[in-house]
């Protein structure tokens, strides 16, 4: 009776920031269920290579370059979708970026901007092509927040930009509203709140400006804070990612869930 609740053949997944990292682990863990991915993201390279992984294992991917604050490139890219697969089952916000990190008063307006349009905007112009292409239904939305958009952290030191923390929060209320807006058609709209992840691009800018003193103190104030002892890797998400896109979840709708080794709910 359960066997195949997680299985999603025949269903067309689109999945951003595919390119590497947890985007890159969302879209193989989605085609070994069966789904055939869409992976899209700005590197082209890096976005084959992804393709190229699924292709390998004798599942379905195909590639797509855009850009999700670009409202014209994901206009087009949709476009395209829509000409070669009708309608879409599943969708992926992961597209994201992080900036320097410093303190609230010295941060750049810059940056604050750059990572708004691609974090926030971005995932508002994909979901607006993608609920057309799911309605009248069901289809499954999953948003990629943070823990860092539900609690502050100061370890005594600029850890997190606040840029980051306000776009992951606007995620959270972005997913709640969407979720409840569309409910009645069964398109289910969650978000995943993934912890002090590692092997991922996002800490680079936070890196490029620190001295190898600083990433120690950095890492030893994350791993000292996490209750399981240790940072997660992108392929740990997985799992939670294949059970709220398939039918496993379908009576889930609006939840914000945690991927974090107990960060966000245990006093380490």
């Amino acid at each position: 009776m359960f066997e195949n609740m997680f299985r999603m053949d025949g269903k067309v997944a689109v999945v951003t920031g595919a390119a590497f990292g947890i985007g890159r682990s969302f879209a193989i863990g989605l085609a070994e269920y069966g789904a055939h991915v869409v992976c899209l993201d700005r590197n082209r390279e890096r976005l084959d290579e992804t393709v190229g992984l699924i292709r390998q294992s004798r599942n379905s991917a195909e590639a797509i370059v855009g850009d999700v604050a670009d409202e014209k490139s994901v206009a087009a890219n949709w476009a395209e979708i829509a000409a070669a697969h009708k309608r879409i089952d599943i969708l992926i916000n992961n597209a994201g970026i992080a900036t320097k990190v410093v303190r609230t008063h010295e941060f750049d307006i810059e940056d604050w901007d750059r990572l708004m349009a691609i974090n926030l905007r971005g995932v508002f112009l994909t979901t607006q092509q993608a609920l057309k292409l799911m309605l009248p239904g069901p289809g499954s939305i999953i948003n990629i927040a943070s823990i860092a958009g539900l609690l502050g952290y100061w370890p005594g030191f600029p850890a997190l930009g606040i840029n980051y923390s306000t776009s992951k929060a606007g995620v959270v209320g972005f997913t709640k509203q969407v979720a409840a807006e569309y409910a009645k058609e069964h398109i289910r709209v969650n978000a995943i709140a993934p912890g002090w992840h590692g092997g991922t691009d996002l800490g680079a800018a936070r890196r490029s400006s620190l001295t190898p003193d600083d990433i120690a103190r950095f890492e030893k104030s994350i791993g000292d804070r996490i209750p399981m002892g240790h940072r997660a890797k992108p392929d740990d998400l997985v799992g939670l990612a294949v059970y709220l896109a398939s039918d496993a979840s379908h009576y889930v709708t609006g939840q914000v869930i945690a991927h974090d080794g107990g960060w966000s709910e245990i006093v380490a």
